[in-house]
């Protein structure tokens, strides 16, 4: 795999895999610690939906001053090394149960967030701008996505593993060490990209600093303070997070429209490309991280996670498996929707009795008052998606390196309109999964899971990882980790979209409706992509990339 690729690209490949284990080991569990009635914060679905999806936002909005500050005055070593070091310690620090440590620890997170993530990804095209390694640059991409993804696949069962016999702070404190692992990986290959970590200092028409924190930083501080606070009767869009963070969105929306206004001739067709393609993957981000909040309560609720037998055995000896107790008395309903009742000295909501055996086949698996299942941990199912990251991975970078060879490999645009389009038909498996189950009276097989995250990476992976080879052919050099920040913003606004989609699950009666409503968004966004193409695609090849 590394063959004929620079010597850097382990290194970074490894040290985002780590990362990457780290994160998304605390975003696997992040929702189900929220809703956790005894250990963690007994929120409902939600409360959970927003604070998960306002979390994702910032943590992906936060690129854009970190990419900056990267760019002009830090280096891009230092940014990774000081943002791995904040979130690790922030990963450590989650599982102290106070609301308070909660969001102290999510606001590092957050922050260190916006140091690593855009700067080691424009150190990975940096390290591919050589003439030896350019057109290997799509194909580098693919690879270092992938690294992502074996983190992503492997931290599911470590974080299973720990809550269900230690507790969520053994878990979240694993999601630390991940990362300090990776942020030593990073330091033992400096030789191999030091020379590509180059400072760009301010030249004509640049804005300083202090004029980008005064115009835009403190402008969105002030913007979010007041979506806050501004609710009267009824919230503007969502919840006060929800509110704050669309209003924070203004001034930085406003700085990326006044940067291509100012912008020269030649830069602008390029800028304006990619700012177009930011705008049209935010219904991509929107849809496909619903996986840790709307798709982890279908694999929660609706899927059948019973073992037995041999594969009880093996799941439970991993200690992958949770142990539901059945009560009939918990059927009993006040207020319409729970009754209140005390654990432990703790007063908490209890829905019916345990979700899992709301729609539960007795006559196929009878369970007697008393009784329990074992099932397999919910949380697991964080890893199919990464898990067809790796298998495909190597087909997709194969596939498009055999075009390349014939002459025939789609532009980056073109493969971005493509996983849009691709992204959409995945919601259709989830759509005739809701047919299936009789619109969640029934449970069905994970195999509806694992179809539809299979048919979205193919997606997936003609987008994501493109969208960052775009930004490194058509930004101009002197900011370029601003533009990558410009990705990471589109990314954020389509994360916080996510949360505000998935906490509207329990209005929808219908879930079919839901998935409707995603399948609409992806497509309509595939369908504008296209009709952009032969603009987009003129763009790139007056620039000489393709």
């Amino acid at each position: 795999m590394w063959k004929n690729h620079p010597k850097a690209l382990p290194f970074l490949f490894f040290s985002e895999m780590w990362e990457r284990f780290g994160y998304y080991l605390m975003i696997g569990i992040f929702t189900f610690y929220l809703k956790d009635a005894v250990h963690g914060f007994n929120m409902d679905e939600k409360e959970s939906a927003s604070l998960y999806g306002t979390f994702i936002a910032l943590v992906f909005f936060t690129p854009f001053l970190g990419g900056l500050l990267a760019d002009r005055y830090l280096g891009y070593r230092r940014s990774i090394i000081l943002g791995g070091l904040m979130m690790g310690v922030g990963y450590c620090m989650m599982g102290i149960h106070n609301i308070n440590m909660l969001y102290l620890s999510m606001s590092l997170v957050i922050i260190g967030n916006g140091f690593f993530k855009p700067n080691i990804s424009t150190l990975l095209g940096n390290v591919y701008s050589t003439p030896t390694h350019k057109s290997q640059k799509d194909e580098g991409y693919n690879i270092f996505y992938m690294g992502i993804n074996i983190g992503a696949f492997v931290c599911n069962f470590f974080g299973a593993a720990l809550y269900t016999t230690i507790g969520w702070g053994a878990a979240f404190m694993a999601a630390g060490v991940g990362m300090f692992i990776g942020v030593i990986t990073f330091i033992a290959g400096t030789k191999h990209y030091k020379e590509y970590d180059v400072r760009k200092p301010l030249q004509e028409g640049d804005m300083p600093l202090w004029k980008i924190l005064a115009s835009v930083i403190l402008p969105s501080i002030l913007f979010g303070v007041i979506g806050w606070f501004i609710k009267g009767d009824q919230y503007i869009f969502d919840s006060n997070s929800t509110d704050a963070f669309i209003f924070a969105c203004i001034p930085v929306l406003v700085f990326y429209v006044v940067l291509l206004v100012r912008s020269n001739k030649e830069e602008r067709p390029a800028m304006g490309a990619m700012l177009a393609i930011f705008a049209v993957v935010i219904l991509f981000w929107a849809i496909f991280k619903q996986n840790g909040s709307a798709l982890n309560t279908w694999a929660s609720r609706y899927t059948e996670r019973h073992v037995s037998g041999t594969p009880e055995n093996i799941l439970s000896a991993l200690k992958q498996t949770q142990t539901i107790e059945y009560k009939k008395d918990s059927v009993t309903k006040l207020d319409g929707q729970f009754r209140k009742v005390k654990e432990n000295g703790v007063e908490v909501k209890e829905y019916n009795y345990p979700s899992y055996f709301k729609n539960m086949n007795f006559q196929k698996d009878p369970v007697p008052d008393g009784g329990n299942v074992k099932a397999w941990v919910p949380s697991l199912s964080q890893s199919i998606n990464p898990f067809w990251v790796i298998a495909l991975t190597p087909l997709v970078v194969a596939m498009f390196t055999w075009l390349r060879r014939k002459g025939k490999e789609p532009s980056t645009p073109t493969k971005i309109a493509f996983g849009l389009l691709i992204s959409a038909l995945s919601v259709l498996i989830m759509i005739a999964a809701v047919k299936i189950g009789s619109n969640g009276a029934e449970k069905v097989s994970v195999w509806w899971l694992i179809g539809s995250y299979g048919v979205v990476t193919i997606g997936e992976l003609f987008l994501s990882p493109m969208g960052l080879s775009l930004v490194s052919k058509l930004s101009p050099v002197r900011i370029t980790s601003l533009m990558m920040g410009g990705w990471f913003v589109s990314t954020s606004i389509g994360n916080k979209l996510s949360g505000i989609l998935a906490s509207k699950w329990d209005e929808y009666d219908d879930k079919a409706s839901y998935f409707w409503l995603n399948f609409i968004l992806l497509f309509a966004a595939a369908i504008f992509l296209f009709i952009l193409l032969k603009w987009l695609n003129r763009v790139m090849k007056e620039k000489g990339v393709n």
